[in-house]
């Protein structure tokens, strides 16, 4: 027990340890206009990372009232030098994202999307 408590304690410590400071990044573009009922933003960084939103307050499809609903995109360059752009939507359905990169969900298999259509259909009575 005091060999795992022992290697904890200095796993903590490797973890604390004080990393290299880091070269600021320069903001070649940046702007932002923010309204009551919308607001914009985009920005470029020398890195390579570029992101412009726009959102607007709308109707919520539940009780809570309005909420706001945003799309926009961003791009981002890795440590190899691959470049990645993320398209998206944020809205009461949550965040949306789409890209050439990330992994697409297989179709729902017919047996299973005519079992769900039919569970729609046939709701259950509701047992008091």
């Amino acid at each position: 027990m005091k060999y795992f408590i022992a290697v904890v304690a200095l796993a903590a410590l490797v973890a604390a340890k004080p990393q290299a400071p880091q070269e600021p990044i320069a903001i070649l573009r940046q702007a932002a206009d923010v309204g009551p009922e919308q607001y914009q933003y985009s920005y470029e960084t020398a890195n390579g990372i570029s992101a412009e939103e726009f959102g607007s307050l709308k109707a919520a499809q539940n009780e809570e009232g309005a909420a706001i609903a945003a799309q926009g995109q961003y791009t981002y360059t890795d440590d190899q030098g691959n470049k990645f752009q993320v398209q998206y939507v944020a809205d009461e359905n949550g965040f949306q994202p789409q890209g050439a990169h990330l992994p697409v969900a297989p179709p729902v298999p017919e047996a299973i999307a005519r079992a769900l259509e039919y569970i729609a259909a046939h709701p259950q009575p509701e047992k008091h």
